[in-house]
């Protein structure tokens, strides 16, 4: 096949590109230039998309005799990505950009253009496995379940999975860097790229409260309804957050409080107890599923976070939603995140389908 390799400069990618080379593909290697100014994206282990990423990935297509071009999508990248970010927090929502950047960014823009450009399909360095069972795609988590990226890749399009390679989702993370040693790659030993690309220092509220400015509203204690403090806008809180609240009131109960619920139009902030924020009930809507729809109530198990988060579950379709019965509460589900079903077997879990959380109930 004709195999367009996304190379972000990592360890991974580079793996995954020197393994469609292996195969036997044609394989031409593409770094994403997602920032107008990729000098500021990278501090540490934080943040990517920097010119030294481009340059060590132009380094490993090198070493395997592919081509390699950068494609300029920072302004797409803004859009679909940062912005939609923004939007979200600003909307009293919890967002995952990783979810969003593969969705809108590598399986949208990079493969539309790929495929327009003859390629047969994208090959990326995320840790999943997939294979096409009669002629549908089955997404399956990674061997390495500590590296596991199944959820932020579940929200892909059955069309979007079919034209998609992941060749290190079969192997550790330690036996890839040693892999990449003995291919002479100088990325072997770089340290992985965490928490969000664009906010390289981490400080998520003073990034939003500077495109957001400052909202200010009440912390209201959501069973009395005590006013508890003031705060500077909701975009700067999510569900089941306890630390940084603002909290300049005593408690009755002088128990620690925890965010429950956003309301951005009133710029409130309802705070309560830990047991006040365990779920059992999520509905979520714009589902996706991979291989084909829930056929009545579906025993599975439910994630709700990249890393954690996880709780058996009855799914079944309500309408244009999805309903999940949690077997055993789960807390700090926020609307805006993504809920992803799976089904435990053998083979290793399978992704059943995706959907977007828009309300929980207790």
């Amino acid at each position: 096949m004709r195999v367009l390799a996304a190379m972000s400069g990592g360890v991974d990618s580079a793996v995954a590109a020197a393994r469609a080379v292996e195969a036997g593909h044609d394989v031409v290697g593409v770094h994403l230039a997602l920032s107008a100014k990729p000098g500021t994206l990278r501090t540490g282990s934080r943040g990517c998309c920097t010119i030294e990423d481009s340059h060590d990935a132009r380094r490993a297509a090198d070493i395997l005799g592919i081509p390699f071009y950068v494609w300029d999508f920072a302004e797409r990248f803004t859009e679909e990505v940062i912005e939609t970010f923004v939007g979200e927090y600003a909307a009293g929502r919890t967002p995952n950009p990783c979810v969003t950047c593969n969705e809108k960014i590598k399986f949208e823009a990079l493969l539309d253009k790929a495929v327009a450009l003859g390629f047969d399909a994208v090959a990326t360095g995320h840790y999943a496995r997939l294979s096409i069972v009669d002629g549908k795609p089955e997404l399956r988590r990674a061997v390495d379940e500590d590296k596991d990226q199944s959820y932020v890749l579940a929200s892909l399009t059955p069309e979007q999975l079919r034209h998609s390679m992941f060749p290190v989702g079969d192997t550790r993370k330690p036996d890839i860097r040693a892999e990449a040693e003995r291919r002479g790659l100088a990325v072997a030993r770089k340290p992985d790229s965490h928490d969000i690309c664009f906010i390289p220092d981490g400080d998520t509220k003073k990034f939003l409260e500077k495109r957001l400015g400052q909202r200010p509203g009440d912390l209201v204690d959501a069973e009395t309804g005590a006013v508890l403090g003031r705060h500077t806008g909701v975009h700067g809180f999510t569900v089941g957050q306890r630390k940084g609240l603002g909290i300049d009131r005593s408690v009755l109960d002088g128990k620690p409080r925890y965010v429950l619920a956003l309301e951005p139009v009133s710029g409130t902030v309802k705070v309560g107890s830990a047991d006040a924020l365990t779920v059992r009930e999520i509905r979520a809507d714009r589902p996706v599923w991979p291989a084909r729809p829930l056929d009545g109530p579906t025993e599975c198990v439910v994630q709700v976070r990249a890393h954690g988060g996880l709780a058996g579950a009855v799914a079944d379709l309500d309408g244009d939603q999805v309903s999940i019965q949690l077997r055993e509460p789960l807390t700090g589900v926020a609307p805006g995140q993504v809920a992803v079903l799976y089904r435990p077997d053998a083979a290793g879990d399978l992704v059943l389908g995706s959907a977007k959380i828009v309300a929980t109930a207790r």
